[in-house]
């Protein structure tokens, strides 16, 4: 079955990186487009990025652009999230995704 494992996440200050990873099996990594997405406390899930397949054409929310940059590995099958210039409000749950499965999320959290 497809299992999607983020790591990585933490605390980190105002203006400070993370990088992100996604380990994934149970499926054909290389032929799906990857997402990354967030749930802030209180609120919705919000689309963060996305990269197809061949890892070309990335796409980013707004919020994000500029800042973040998805990648991935198909040889093993992991995709990633750099997030740089973090701000408080980047504090979330962040999920990799395969179509409508999730992971279990990563706590990032970005506070002085």
């Amino acid at each position: 079955q497809v299992q999607l494992v983020e790591s990585g996440g933490g605390l980190v200050q105002p203006g400070g990186s993370l990088r992100l990873s996604c380990a994934a099996s149970g499926f054909t990594f290389s032929v799906y487009t990857m997402h990354w997405d967030r749930q802030a406390p209180g609120k919705g899930l919000e689309w963060v990025a996305s990269l197809n397949s061949g890892g070309s054409n990335p796409t980013y929310a707004d919020s994000v652009k500029g800042r973040f940059t998805i990648s991935r590995d198909n040889a093993k099958t992991t995709v990633n999230l750099q997030m740089r210039n973090l701000k408080a409000e980047d504090t979330a749950v962040y999920y990799c995704r395969k179509g409508d499965t999730r992971g279990q999320g990563t706590q990032v959290t970005v506070s002085s």
